[in-house]
Order: structure tokens, then sequence, then C-alpha cells
């Protein structure tokens, strides 16, 4: 089994020594989980980290067989999220092994992404992640497990901790950004299960719906922080300005097709570009990217 050097590498740097010994064993727990649950599996997709492959149920249905390192709380968070949404604007979780940290999902198929619309046809793009999320979000079920989305306002705090003045991004930034996350939560007169990475690539062409979400964060809170996101992606590691120049009409389409308030697109737009330079900067990237430029285009736009 070929575990390719970025899942290798992102495994053993976000598990340590636990990381080690589930890369050693995937290649005989793949083979087990697919036995048990009478799969055929081909050639891995882009493995980041989890091990994803392909498959083929005993009555012919596609599937995709996902594993990971087994206690993961992002791997249980996907697991539940899933649940939540049952299928609506989302691939179905058709089983899970939480002990062997497997899970076999549905399937998306043709499952073209939606950032094959992107540029020429980034109002389609958008639309069709505003019909998605449209299906997603419903209140949290009872005893909901997902944590609450106000908890990523630790990440803002633990990078003013580590950075007391200017560091790799402007610390006037990331104060602004922490205390609108704030003031977002605190404000929000909704609270929904959230796919909470509902971004171009993770949108899918499907035949079950038109389009199917794929791959959530799992999280429950504001339902118009879902739209952040989609202000600086795909591809945020590239500084392009030819997308930079679709972001206003992508914040007037999302609030209009949502019913949200054009100031609040704003906002959580601003916050999660913000967001994702600081996981950036603790994942070791430190040149910043488009979701540093879209910040500095939001900022003039904030209350």
């Amino acid at each position: 089994m070929d575990i390719g050097r970025t899942l290798a590498s992102n495994v053993e740097m976000a598990w340590g020594a636990e990381g080690v010994r589930w890369l050693a064993e995937l290649p005989a727990l793949a083979a087990s989980v697919a036995a048990d649950w009478e799969l055929e599996t081909g050639p891995p997709f882009p493995l980041s980290f989890h091990w994803v492959v392909p498959a083929k149920r005993s009555d012919g249905t596609a599937a995709v067989l996902k594993l990971g390192v087994p206690g993961s709380q992002h791997f249980a968070d996907h697991a539940a999220a899933l649940e939540a949404f049952a299928g609506r604007g989302s691939v179905r979780l058709l089983a899970h092994d939480p002990a062997r940290g497997a899970q076999l999902l549905e399937r998306a198929e043709p499952g073209t992404p939606a950032r094959d619309l992107v540029p020429d046809r980034d109002a389609d793009a958008t639309a069709a992640t505003i019909a998605v999320i449209r299906r997603l979000h419903a209140p949290p079920p009872p005893e909901c497990p997902l944590p609450d989305l106000a908890a990523q306002g630790a990440d803002f705090a633990k990078y003013l901790r580590a950075y007391p003045d200017d560091g790799p991004l402007p610390r006037h930034l990331v104060e602004r950004a922490a205390a609108l996350h704030d003031e977002l939560c605190a404000s929000a007169t909704a609270c929904v299960v959230l796919h909470g990475d509902l971004h171009h690539d993770n949108v899918l062409r499907s035949e079950r719906e038109p389009w199917l979400s794929i791959d959530p964060f799992g999280m429950v809170g504001d339902p118009a922080s879902e739209t952040g996101i989609l202000l600086y992606n795909p591809d945020p590691p590239l500084r392009d300005d030819a997308l930079l120049e679709l972001v206003p009409a992508r914040i007037e389409q999302l609030a209009d097709g949502l019913g949200l308030p054009v100031e609040r697109v704003v906002a959580w737009g601003f916050v999660k570009a913000v967001l994702s330079e600081v996981w950036d900067v603790e994942g070791g990237h430190t040149e910043g990217g488009r979701a540093l430029d879209v910040a500095w285009q939001l900022l003039p736009r904030l209350p």
C-alpha cells in the first residue's frame, strides 16, 4: 500500500507516536474493514489526514471508505454531523465503526466539484452551495455531541498569546477578528448544525440531489457563519486578483439567496478569512494567501 508522503507527514504531525502506529497498521486495517463490510476498493483519492478510497458494496452500489486514527475528535464530529444531516444536502453515513476509525460513505456521482465552475460560472457555483446550505441547516438533534462554533474563538486567543506583538499576521487584524467572532456568535438569532468547511471542493454534483456536500467539520451555531469560507476559496494558498474580484458579487448572492444581512456575510467572511490564516501560521505556513487578501478587502466594510 502506497500511503504517500502527505498523509504520512500530516498524521505524524497531528497524532505523533499514535499516528505512526496507525500508519504501520493501516494496510491490515484497510483489508480487515473491507472484508467485514464486503467491499471492493480502488486506488485512493488524494490523501491529507485520512485514508479515503472508492469502494463498491456487495450489492454493486458505489461508496467511499474512509479510515482515520481511532479516537480522533474530528472523525467523531464528522460522523455526528453526517448523522444529523441524514442525507439532506449531504452524502449519507452508511456504516461507522468508531473503534477502528472506519466510516463507509455514500459516493456522490458523478462527483465533480463546484470548483470546476470557477471562475467562468462563479454565480452557478455559489448558487449550488446556497442550495446545499438550505438543505443542510436544521436545529441540532437532542443531546447533539457537536462542539459550539463559539469554541473556535480559542484559536484566536492562542495565536494572540503566542505573538504579543505583530507576528506573521498583523496583530490588530487578529484582534479585530477575535472580537467580531465573539460578537457574531453572541448575536446569532438561530442555532443549526453546521458543515463548518463548506468550500467549493466539498460540494459535489450528484444524482440523488443536484449537489451534495462532503467532509463536514461538524459544529453548531450561527447559520450565517457557513458563508465565510466561500469568499476565499477555492485554492486559498494562491493569490489571484481575478478571484478577489468575485468576492463582492458572492457576498450579494449569498446574502440574497439565504436571506441574510449583507453586513453579516461580510463580517463572517472577514472572521473566517483571518481564522484560516491563523490556522496556517499554526501549521507553519507564514507567507499568507488569498484568505489574507480577502480579509484586507473586507476590513473597510466592517461596521
